[in-house]
């Protein structure tokens, strides 16, 4: 908001136009010391329109009602521009009034200022793909109001504060990209429907619960432990889920197959047991590899589209409707590799799909097509006679 006054040097000359900032003295001083600890990249001009000597609430990224300062956007949204360097002053906390704070991908180095805790309407805070380093913050327990909560693709380490779990309207939570430690912390907010802390060192298990609203649930590459079953099963809104990569075991929950997930990755875990969907599974990538899964392979995945059930402990016959549906395209991966499986029924004339790929080698079998498997796979087509008898006994 500003005030416009004309001021005129001679009768002759046309009348210049002054524009006088009225915003809130606060908000005005907290901007200038924000912008003194912030400089563009070189490549950016994000900061040149922050010139003091007009209204701040027309610089780029400000914005304002009334007097007050309600949202700051920092750095050139626009993919691939350079951003900023330096540190975030902690006059942020002087912006009483702010709902929303974002740092786009840039160069912004040294910790969060606590003075985050003292903007009690903030509902979005997210500074991404920057240098900050330290922990979080446990006063950000205190902002009730905070719905989106991103702090991924940083430098911060330490654990996740457990009052960061008691926020009770956070909808959104993205820690991932970062050296976090410690545990999974429990989540009280009825509205989390995006947990994404994939790519620190987590350790632990997991929660007994999580919100029933989860929708995405990302853990994966972490050292988490523990079973699965009980927390998953509770979770039907689930459409997206990454567990792959940690150090899970026990079963995998029947009723996760019938959640209306589109990606379900396991991968890489110590999960064990027989997998026995009780319906066809329309998800269409699953991803159950690297584990110790064992029993038949279910009919029930033929409706897949991408179907990784390689290296477990599987037997008996790949079923003739997953063989059916690659050769329809309908399957496009299907990977079966070293298992104990014996025996696949597929005419060693038939012609797989370049769409489709099909790897079985290294089972208890001699497999009747040859196709390209993945690098780096066992250079065996065949499992030694000797491990599938001890298998079998």
């Amino acid at each position: 908001m500003v005030r416009i006054t004309a001021a005129a040097t001679s009768t002759h000359q046309p009348q210049k136009l002054l524009a006088v900032a009225i915003l809130d003295p606060l908000d005005f001083l907290a901007l200038q010391l924000i912008r003194k600890s912030l400089n563009d990249l070189p490549g950016s001009n994000f900061l040149s329109s922050w010139d003091f000597t007009s209204d701040p609430c027309n610089f780029t990224g400000v914005y304002c009602e009334s007097d007050k300062v309600i949202a700051l956007n920092l750095g050139d949204q626009r993919a691939g521009f350079p951003g900023l360097t330096g540190r975030i002053d902690p006059a942020i906390g002087k912006l009483s009034a702010l709902t929303e704070f974002s740092l786009v991908p840039g160069g912004v180095f040294g910790s969060l200022p606590r003075s985050f805790s003292l903007l009690k309407n903030l509902r979005v805070l997210a500074i991404t793909r920057n240098f900050i380093s330290g922990n979080i913050p446990a006063t950000l327990g205190r902002l009730r109001s905070l719905k989106t909560l991103d702090l991924s693709y940083n430098r911060l380490t330490g654990r996740i504060p457990r009052s960061i779990g008691t926020l009770p309207e956070l909808t959104n939570l993205i820690f991932c990209h970062n050296n976090l430690s410690g545990s999974v912390p429990p989540f009280l907010s009825q509205a989390l429907t995006r947990l994404d802390l994939k790519r620190n060192t987590l350790t632990g298990s997991l929660p007994d619960s999580f919100p029933p609203s989860l929708q995405f649930l990302s853990l994966s590459w972490n050292q988490l432990t523990g079973p699965v079953d009980g927390v998953l099963s509770q979770l039907d809104q689930l459409n997206f889920v990454d567990l792959s990569f940690n150090r899970f075991t026990g079963s995998i929950p029947v009723r996760l197959f019938s959640f209306p997930i589109t990606k379900l990755h396991l991968q890489r875990n110590s999960l064990d047991g027989p997998v026995q969907p009780s319906d066809q599974v329309s998800i269409s990538t699953v991803d159950l590899s690297h584990n110790m899964l064992s029993g038949h392979i279910s009919p029930m995945f033929s409706t897949v589209q991408n179907l990784y059930l390689n290296h477990n402990r599987f037997t008996g016959q790949v079923p003739v409707s997953l063989v059916d549906r690659l050769l329809s395209a309908s399957l496009q991966t299907l990977y079966l590799q070293n298992n104990y499986l014996t025996g696949i029924e597929i005419n060693p004339t038939a012609e797989i799909p370049q769409s489709s790929s099909l790897c079985i080698q290294y089972n208890c079998m001699v497999p009747p097509v040859q196709t390209p498997c993945p690098l780096k796979e066992e250079t065996e087509n065949t499992r030694p006679t000797a491990l599938c008898n001890e298998w079998k006994a």
